[in-house]
């Protein structure tokens, strides 16, 4: 086709003023692929639905069984805490399940025994509460009627709680409370039960179980984790043994203060001393000697005031004295460390984690431990708390210092005021001067 000169109308257009230049593509497929979605987003949309799905199902099964796994980790450092016991057992040629069965059986007869002789203790100071109760009314009476002027009797007294409308609904709210206490009593005792059967299996079938978690890791994991069940064992026992001690000695020293002063039930006491102060952190000694100091009360006040002094004093002994000797190779963690881990451990599992707080820190300490690498320290006095010998004045130079400033003070203080009465009389001096010189 021949050239011609004529413009196309595509040449047409463009050479229009203010015309908009043609598009390349189709108003209508530009609006069709920018309404397209993208491929990716229902897939996205899903996967984070079915992430928000599985989430809410966790959070939900956990809370769900957030009391199982309490006992079973309760469970777990009893294990650890009788491992040691059943593998000496075990080590004699004795089949580690009898072992088990044997160590636990010991258990049990020593804390059934304890609440028995508790029981009875608590059993006979009612009883004579009991009995003894006509009297205290009557000499409350008395007092009243001698102090007041009144004329009130028994009898009446005793119609009318019978009568009375507050005595007849809290016998209602009682009998209501019957059933949850009874809810409440067969609830601890299933979960006791459930423990006491995870511990059972974790210590008897320890060697089983450490197979079984080694055999999924390569083997240098195996003997990190080897390493850490052995230290795990180590400090839990170690922690429940010097507990054990030490909760003997403080029962034998309050036995013969109690027995000295001719307290009730001083063997009973004596147990609940030792017990409760030792294996309840923080508030455990105010719990155990609350209740001797109740019962002496009873004998006399002032044998009240001498179990609280003695308390007190055993206390310090103890914590001074006793805890670091006996806790120095199997729980050695700072006092302030072994505080602030039970209140976080508090904080988390309440009276569980009170209980498992110190053993699981002195683990992780002894754990870290042996990997932190350490360097011998300088040889500084600012390392014991000294000040390097030139650095700074010493206390006699400062003591010199403060003196001089006071006896520069004065004395600069005088010329000061020298100064200012003598200023007129110069100036008085230097007016003759110029007078006798003008004349």
């Amino acid at each position: 086709m021949a050239p011609t000169d004529e413009p196309g109308p595509t040449a047409r257009q463009t050479s229009r003023p203010g015309a908009t230049p043609p598009s390349d593509t189709p108003a209508g497929g530009a609006v069709g692929q920018a309404a397209r979605m993208p491929l990716w987003l229902p897939r996205a949309m899903v996967l984070a639905l079915a992430l928000v799905g599985v989430f809410q199902l966790g959070t939900w099964a956990f809370h769900q069984l957030i009391g199982l796994l309490l006992n079973v980790l309760i469970a777990f450092f009893l294990a650890l805490a009788v491992e040691p016991a059943v593998s000496r057992l075990a080590a004699r040629g004795m089949r580690r399940g009898f072992a088990t069965f044997l160590v636990f059986f010991g258990l049990l007869i020593v804390v059934a025994g304890f609440f028995t002789l508790l029981g009875s203790m608590l059993a006979g100071q009612i009883i004579k509460m009991i009995e003894g109760f006509p009297e205290y009314l009557d000499s409350v009476i008395n007092w009243v009627n001698t102090t007041f002027h009144t004329e009130l009797r028994r009898v009446d007294i005793q119609e009318g709680l019978l009568h009375s409308d507050w005595l007849r609904k809290y016998a209602q709210n009682s009998a209501a409370g019957v059933l949850d206490v009874s809810t409440q009593v067969l609830g601890g005792l299933f979960r006791m039960l459930t423990i006491a059967l995870f511990s059972f299996y974790f210590a008897a079938d320890g060697p089983r179980l450490r197979r079984a978690l080694c055999s999924v890791l390569p083997p240098a994991k195996q003997a990190e984790v080897l390493r850490a069940w052995e230290i795990a064992v180590d400090k839990t026992g170690g922690y429940l043994y010097s507990r054990g001690l030490m909760a003997l000695i403080s029962g034998i020293a309050h036995y013969i203060l109690l027995e000295a002063l001719g307290i009730p039930y001083a063997p009973v006491l004596a147990v609940w001393v030792g017990v409760v102060s030792q294996f309840i952190p923080t508030i455990g000694t105010y719990l155990a000697g609350a209740l001797p100091m109740l019962i002496a009360f009873t004998v006399t006040p002032l044998y009240a005031l001498w179990v609280l002094v003695f308390v007190v004093v055993y206390q310090q002994f103890e914590n001074y004295m006793l805890q670091p000797k006996l806790t120095a190779r199997t729980v050695d963690i700072h006092p302030a460390v072994a505080f602030g881990s039970v209140i976080a451990g508090t904080a988390l599992l309440g009276a569980v984690g009170a209980l498992i707080s110190i053993p699981a820190v002195a683990t992780l300490q002894a754990f870290l431990g042996a990997y932190v690498k350490r360097y011998d320290v300088t040889d500084d006095p600012r390392v014991h708390g000294h000040r390097r010998r030139g650095e700074g004045p010493s206390p006699l130079s400062r003591a010199r210092g403060l003196w001089g400033r006071r006896t520069r003070v004065p004395g600069q203080a005088r010329d000061r005021a020298q100064n200012r009465e003598g200023a007129p009389g110069a100036e008085t001096g230097t007016g003759t001067g110029s007078e006798s010189y003008a004349g």
